[in-house]
């Protein structure tokens, strides 16, 4: 089944958006029958990948169409449910890769939430009136503030280790002590109650912010909400117009899928929010779609781009193509970019081939790639860091400088570049380290790749994804793991291999 990451709000079947003045909510009412695939109902607000493509959704409008809001409520539509998680039956019958890109879509999009509070002046209030277990309470954790009720049963709650033999693998465990600074101890106690913890407790141990009872519950969440709101913000929203791509044909990015190979173009003429869209949508689809072709060669064309402006909507725009490049850096694939004569790698776009764990350059007349300013830290990766910090970490060359334009000897010389074959050398050149990575296990390479795109220092993010694929590539493939999502909800109690490995 070809999955689409394309919707609107009129589209919507699980979740809904409110408007007040600079106060948005986002409601969670899952369509039971609503599953991306058959086979499972999304009872108490589970969700599946369908409802995340939702609410990324409506976190991307919220920034793009609505800067008049500055606080963002999250908050469950059924009577005393928040948000029950990843749906289990779901995550029983899906193939491994399935698990993986949901779960790393899933993490994708609570950074989404996190970097809208810190960098769009638009924060996030879970306003958890329900049970709120795994990824719901997941998704709590990715808000600013979270404000339980205090009704005597509900609870938050991380099961997965107790019922699942899994782990609260879309940043639970990393975000209950590096964000909230939860002792570990207690961190490891929670973890391991399968029923939770409710009211004042939950508030003593820091895994809430603040407790209300029903009566007040609703006014206390908007006082927060209008406390972090502050000023309104004059600014015209600019839409988020339906992409409408013929296949993987866009209006600024194209992709022709080759039974191992994947290459990708991208034509700077369009401009930098068009073709971040476009890209950020060809990366969810070709990485869910199109598993087998294990390498992305990427190539540019067209008019140079230039850095965003510092407005209120170039700042959107420069922190999209920054998240759009955090998603090409965590996609299992290998990356190759070709540099040659027509190409328009500079500036933002350079970032496309500072991204690749290759760069071929052709050394003849017309190739050149240009630094900006933008490549010195406008579009940090998730360590913090500028990928030519990162490449060059510990110590970034003096000589490299906003400004400054390379021919391919050049940038061979100062490192920008892995190769820079003339053009007698250039096809051999190309396709042998193409097909020495085809003939490779791609679990070797995605283990490799993944190690060696985060020199420097370790963050919340990087912990997470480093988490998560330890996670999904071996204790999610256990025994022990598959025999409890397959008997949840059975009544039958899994028997597990107590051997420790």
């Amino acid at each position: 089944m070809a999955v689409s990451f394309e919707t609107r709000p009129d589209r919507y079947r699980h979740l809904r958006l409110e408007f007040d003045g600079p106060i948005a909510r986002i409601v969670l009412r899952v369509d039971e029958n609503g599953g991306l695939s058959p086979g499972y109902e999304l009872k108490l607000n589970s969700y599946d990948l369908g409802v995340d493509i939702e609410l990324y959704d409506a976190v991307q409008r919220l920034r793009f169409e609505h800067p008049e809001v500055r606080a963002v409520i999250l908050t469950g539509g059924l009577d005393r449910v928040f948000c029950a998680g990843a749906n289990i039956r779901m995550l029983a019958q899906a193939e491994h890769g399935w698990k993986v890109n949901f779960c790393k879509f899933t993490n994708e999009t609570r950074n989404a939430i996190e970097d809208a509070t810190l960098h769009s002046g638009q924060t996030y209030l879970a306003a958890v009136n329900g049970t709120a277990a795994g990824g719901g309470y997941e998704l709590a954790l990715a808000c600013e503030r979270i404000i339980l009720v205090d009704d005597g049963s509900t609870a938050v709650s991380l099961p997965e280790v107790p019922l699942l033999a899994v782990l609260p693998g879309t940043g639970g465990l990393t975000r209950l002590v590096d964000k909230r600074g939860v002792r570990r101890d207690l961190a490891g106690v929670f973890a391991t109650r399968s029923e939770g913890v409710r009211g004042r407790t939950a508030l003593e141990w820091g895994l809430v912010d603040e407790v209300a009872p029903p009566s007040r519950f609703d006014s206390v969440v908007r006082q927060a909400a209008l406390s972090f709101a502050g000023p309104a913000r004059a600014a015209a929203g600019v839409s988020l117009d339906p992409l409408e791509p013929d296949g993987y044909t866009y209006s600024a990015v194209r992709a022709e899928v080759g039974e191992q190979y994947v290459t990708i173009t991208v034509d700077g003429s369009r401009g930098l929010l068009q073709l971040t869209r476009e890209l950020d949508d060809l990366i969810l689809r070709l990485r869910t779609n199109e598993p087998e072709p294990g390498t992305w060669v990427i190539r540019t064309t067209g008019d140079p781009v230039e850095d965003p402006p510092g407005d209120w909507l170039g700042n959107e725009v420069r922190h999209y193509f920054k998240r759009t490049l955090k998603r090409l850096d965590v996609t299992s694939r290998s990356l190759v970019a070709l540099i040659e004569p027509g190409s328009c790698f500079s500036g933002p776009l350079l970032e496309l081939a500072l991204a690749c764990d290759l760069q071929f350059m052709l050394d003849a007349d017309g190739t050149a790639i240009s630094l900006s300013a933008g490549n010195f830290g406008l579009y940090p990766m998730a360590n913090g860091l500028s990928r030519l910090a990162t490449r060059f970490y510990p110590n970034l060359p003096g000589e490299l400088a906003p400004g400054l334009s390379l021919k391919a000897s050049e940038a061979l010389e100062l490192g920008l570049v892995t190769f820079a074959p003339d053009d007698l050398d250039w096809d051999d050149e190309v396709r042998i380290a193409l097909e020495e990575r085809a003939a490779m296990s791609p679990d070797a390479l995605t283990g490799m790749e993944a190690s060696l795109r985060f020199a420097g220092p370790e963050t919340l993010e990087t912990k997470i994804f480093g988490r998560l694929s330890a996670w999904q590539n071996w204790i999610f493939q256990r025994p022990n793991a598959a025999q409890a999502l397959g008997s949840y909800g059975t009544g039958r109690r899994p028997v597990f291999d107590r051997r420790r490995v």
